[in-house]
């Protein structure tokens, strides 16, 4: 499985899932162009796509929708002013329930976050497994299962909570981002993966990143820190930040 996060922050989110030939795309908030830029040095592009996960209504994760008909879209029950017609009735994404796309098996796990009905994705192809969690406020227990020791991570990590109470945003925006419906701070983000961690997991990619309250660099050395007092070691895994104008490339090529 291989793994291309295209953009990932408050101005574009998409991620671009292969395996054995066939690829999904997870959220559509990037343009086309970059998406199929990012396929083409796969081996692939945008034509291939056979399917696009929704997690959420939020813009920044479906404002290119237009470029797919309704037949290639799943997600939750939402409003989606991008897409042309509805989502499908057997396409309704809703918590716990699997769908089958080429090798994937996707199932989709209920996040919290201010947008009807978010959720997060775990896609396995038989050989390794990896989430997609952006966007929730915390991890509901139910989920826990779903999420240990899986071999690839891509997981919010969204804000240092002192860069944000000393930022200008003002305080409706900082109460909605550290609420239970809003993002994970670092601290947060890397005690769950302290939680989830095991001798499978080879690779955390850490996702929407605040461009104004945090720093790749803040968010490493915070996830570092937890992982070390949370595990009792630090273990020998690969630790990355996605960011918003540039690809992060992850997982493993056996194709």
């Amino acid at each position: 499985m291989v793994f291309d996060v295209v953009g990932s922050g408050s101005s574009g989110n998409a991620t671009v899932v292969i395996s054995q030939g066939h690829v999904i795309l997870i959220d559509c908030g990037i343009s086309k162009r970059r998406i199929n830029l990012a396929l083409q040095g796969l081996g692939y592009s945008f034509d291939d796509i056979e399917a696009c996960f929704i997690t959420h209504n939020h813009g920044d994760h479906t404002k290119e929708l237009g470029n797919f008909s309704s037949d290639m879209v799943y997600g939750p029950e939402m409003k989606l002013a991008a897409l042309e017609g509805e989502i499908l009735k057997e396409h309704l994404v809703k918590p716990y329930a699997t769908f089958e796309v080429g090798p994937f098996k996707i199932t989709a796990i209920p996040l919290s976050h201010d947008a009807p009905n978010t959720v997060g994705y775990i896609i396995t192809d038989g050989k390794e497994t990896l989430c997609n969690v952006t966007d929730t406020g915390y991890v509901p227990e139910k989920n826990f299962e779903y999420l240990k020791n899986l071999d690839y991570y891509i997981f919010e990590s969204n804000h240092d909570p002192e860069m944000l109470y000393n930022s200008n945003r003002n305080a409706t925006l900082i109460r909605r981002i550290i609420s239970d419906i809003g993002h994970l701070s670092n601290a947060d983000s890397a005690f769950y993966i302290s939680s989830f961690f095991g001798d499978k997991t080879k690779e955390v990619v850490l996702a929407h990143l605040s461009r104004d309250c945090n720093t790749p660099t803040l968010a490493l050395t915070t996830y570092e820190k937890v992982l070390q007092e949370q595990l009792g070691y630090l273990p020998d895994f690969k630790l990355v930040c996605a960011n918003e104008k540039i690809e992060t490339i992850g997982g493993h090529n056996d194709n």
